[in-house]
């Protein structure tokens, strides 16, 4: 946000409270006199103040919740991508220009100490930064919720480029303390693991089950609170570090075996040790299934805990609570549930069932099928047998389902079973999420509903009242409010600042698209957001740009389906041109790329050194000077996409069509004024539906030419040869053009083109795209009509929030209020 000056008598007495609390964290928290402080340590002081205001607000809500007994949703994660805190609490607290006073006074700038926070490794894309728009949501509307996931001590990894390629380097995002969090060991769980199962006969005569000699690991919980936006609510992030239940083992130690006194400790901890280990091995594997155990198992535990204090009758917990499960990581929640109901409540089979079926319900954010997450039953029976026992015991009671539907559908029988039995026995965890959901929802209405068509077929015609829509949303708290500060005072100025708890206000700025006043501030506001990303791309990476060019911009985790390659593909086109006609008239383009690959992803890293590869030759060739530029940026989080999102002109979104669930991206760079060339793909379409086919530049196959082509007999090389511009690109790169160092380098790229099938399509689509990019060309050499476009975007973005998302899911789903 902007400093301005603060008149407000409350903000004022505000600002001096802030200034006591930073005085006092100084004394208590850091020992230090005001003249031995660094910046970092006034960050740390203003954080610790901040918090203490979410502190009675957690403290409130908490009291509210327990006396009124409401129904409670939990929302169930594996990531929670919660970018920076302190400029996001303030903005919801409604502190900002009281803090900006208060530093002020102290000769510091909010915006400097802002910069100095750790993004919180706690996810990777957008899974895990929809949760997170989803608990600012869910406070904002005063729900009563809990997010529950992991504390990892790392984050994914940090990314450098070296040489163009990447790098990984440990992100110890913990290393100088996180003051956001409360730790809560009176609430420490212990999570079981590996030994084997019994039966026995209790006193009533009734068969039960044990788990025995197993190891268990204590699950210490840390909360993060959640602000609303101008709201009296503060929910809580509940998130679980993994610790030994026997800590150091001072016998050993004391006979000299320094290693073995600590082995087990460390090997305990590893468990939350680090986002998604990596899983191309066994013991890869099993980590990451240990992951997902050890934080459902924990927070089904605690839930149940919180329900008992307040509830009599176990019958109720699914009138009480609702359990959202984000993606298929937390699956194994519904054998978890089961085994906590039939092993420690002693309740009945049906009754167990029933409570589970009505509690869960599966949010799917994948239409390819290798992302659907199975484990080896080998793998799972040495682990976790006693769940196992019940998985099996689910699918015998599913399959006698499906048979009395289907008698004699053998083939149906298979397809559906949650117990893969082709090659080496596999459990399907999706499979067991949707049989234990009463919901089943898509996350864009394509997505859905090819769910249904396609990969979950089988189910929603067993199960069709389970299957339903909730299209993504994003915060306009974080993604406007926060990150583009100028655009948010403009469109305040014109209609009032409504729009921040009620997006469809935006709606009011489309009467403005053709003012030429508001156009011209709409226009510097852009410019301000480029010069800003320019310079921040300068002082990291020292690389000059063209802050009058298109900031042509694609952001999001490198995979092959995402298709960056296409843009690069593209970004050689145009570098071809200039280099035919150095002298000819050229709209000039700065190409920013940003995104991790997954460590064991081969070409999705071979890629990015592609990309950097093209941009050594660009940004050094003397006929382009600054009519072209490529940049990618590297270490891409929620940080730097609140640096770049704000400043792009035109919004790559190029997966092929019916591979993307839905995307939240797209929205996040239409609600910041940047048009969208894209497929027909994930919220594509409904952001085309909302802002009009002449508001943004679609190309390509659609998802059913896509299947189509593909059993037709898709050849990418007659595309090719239909195509001077694509058969020159691929002719540079064959000839080892861009690595002259090793003309093979990117053999793997041309071969997975021409020899390997294409499988994403990327030739089939060239001339369309190309053609698309003319189109964008021709507009922006246009500014007035550029910019009433872009106006048009932003103004028919509110239903793209996440409250109203939030609101769905609430409404239809977890029926609470």
């Amino acid at each position: 946000m902007t400093t301005k000056t603060v008149s407000n008598e409350k903000e004022l007495n505000t600002a001096k409270q802030i200034n006591k609390l930073i005085k006092n964290h100084r004394v208590g928290n850091l020992a230090k006199s005001r003249e031995d402080m660094n910046s970092f340590d006034e960050y740390m002081c203003l954080a610790y103040s901040v918090r203490d205001f979410l502190a009675k607000k957690l403290i409130e809500t908490e009291k509210k919740v327990k006396k009124r007994n409401p129904k409670k949703v939990y929302y169930l994660s594996l990531e929670f991508l919660m970018g920076r805190s302190l400029g996001n609490s303030l903005i919801n607290l409604d502190l900002h220009s009281a803090a900006e006073e208060a530093l002020n006074q102290q000769g510091y700038t909010l915006e400097e100490l802002e910069e100095l926070e750790v993004d919180a490794g706690l996810g990777n894309g957008g899974l895990g930064r929809l949760a997170a728009c989803f608990l600012d949501s869910m406070a904002t509307l005063d729900l009563p919720a809990t997010g529950c996931g992991i504390r990892y001590n790392y984050g994914i990894f940090k990314q450098k480029i070296q040489d163009g390629y990447q790098v990984e380097e440990p992100d110890n995002w913990l290393s100088y303390g996180n003051p956001w969090e409360f730790r809560r060991p009176e609430r420490a769980r212990s999570i079981k693991y590996y030994g084997h199962t019994g039966e026995f006969v209790d006193d009533t005569g009734n068969l039960c089950y044990k788990w025995y000699d197993t190891e268990d690991v204590l699950a210490m919980p840390y909360d993060m609170p959640i602000p609303g936006y101008k709201t009296e609510t503060t929910n809580t992030l509940r998130l679980w570090s993994a610790r030994s239940i026997f800590d150091f083992n001072l016998q050993s130690f004391n006979r000299g075996d320094y290693i073995n006194a600590n082995i087990n400790k460390s090997l305990t901890e590893n468990i939350t040790k680090v986002l998604y280990p990596n899983d191309n091995n066994y013991e890869g594997k099993e980590l990451r299934l240990k992951q997902q155990y050890f934080f459902v198992s924990a927070s089904l535990q605690d839930i149940l805990d919180d329900f008992k204090k307040n509830n009599d009758n176990i019958l109720d917990f699914s009138q009480k609570i609702a359990i959202q499960l984000n993606d298929t990581h937390p699956a194994i929640a519904v054998p978890e549930l089961m085994r906590i109901l039939l092993d420690e409540e002693k309740m009945t089979w049906d009754n167990a069932w029933k409570i589970v079926t009505e509690t869960f319900a599966y949010t799917n954010h994948t239409l390819l099928p290798e992302a659907l997450e199975t484990w080896p039953m080998p793998m799972m029976q040495k682990l976790l047998p006693r769940i196992v026992d019940i998985i099996l015991e689910i699918n015998y009671h599913f399959m006698r389902k499906v048979m009395n539907t289907y008698p004699g559908d053998m083939e149906r029988m298979k397809r559906m079973s949650v117990i893969d039995e082709n090659g080496e026995k596999n459990i399907r965890m999706a499979f067991l999420a949707i049989i234990g959901s009463h919901s089943v929802n898509g996350v864009a209405a394509l997505h859905t509903e090819l769910l249904q068509k396609g990969l979950f077929k089988d189910f929603s015609e067993l199960f069709p009242e389970k299957f339903n829509n909730k299209t993504n949303g994003i915060t306009p708290r974080r993604w406007l409010l926060k990150a583009n500060p100028g655009l948010s005072e403009l469109i305040t100025g014109k209609i009032g600042n409504e729009w921040s708890k009620n997006l469809d206000e935006l709606k009011k700025i489309e009467k403005f698209k053709k003012n030429k006043t508001f156009i011209k501030k709409w226009q510097e506001v852009k410019q301000k957001n480029k010069k800003r990303l320019a310079d921040y791309i300068y002082k990291t990476m020292g690389i000059e740009i063209n802050e009058n060019s298109i900031f042509d911009v694609q952001v999001k985790r490198i995979h092959e389906y995402k298709r960056q390659l296409l843009m690069a593909l593209y970004m050689i086109t145009c570098y071809n041109k200039i280099k035919e006609n150095p002298k000819a008239s050229f709209v000039p383009r700065t190409f920013i790329f940003s995104g991790k690959a997954a460590p064991g992803y081969v070409m999705a890293k071979l890629i990015v050194k592609f990309i950097n590869a093209i941009a050594s030759v660009v940004n050094n060739d003397s006929d382009v000077g600054d009519k072209m530029k490529v940049v990618f940026v590297p270490n891409y989080g929620v940080s730097v996409a609140e640096k770049i999102i704000p400043a792009a002109d035109l919004s790559e979104q190029l997966s092929t069509a019916g591979k993307e669930a839905s995307g939240t991206g797209n929205m996040k760079f239409a609600l910041n004024g940047a048009l969208t060339i894209g497929t027909l793909d994930g919220a594509n379409i409904e952001i085309k539906n909302e802002v009009g086919d002449k508001n943004i530049f679609i190309f390509g196959l659609k998802a059913h030419e896509v299947t189509q082509l593909r059993e037709s007999g898709y050849d990418p090389n007659s595309y090719v040869e239909s195509s001077p511009e694509l058969q020159k690109t691929i002719w540079l790169i064959r000839t080892g053009f861009f690595s002259p160092e090793n003309r093979d380098l990117f053999k793997p790229i041309v071969d997975n083109l021409l020899i390997y099938g294409d499988t994403y399509m990327h030739c089939a689509d060239f001339n369309s795209y190309v053609d698309a990019q003319e189109q964008v060309e021709k507009l922006y050499v246009t500014p007035d009509k550029w910019t009433e476009k872009t106006i048009i975007n932003v103004a028919n973005m509110g239903v793209f929030s996440s409250d109203r998302t939030i609101r769905q899911y609430a409404d239809e789903i977890w029926n609470i209020t």
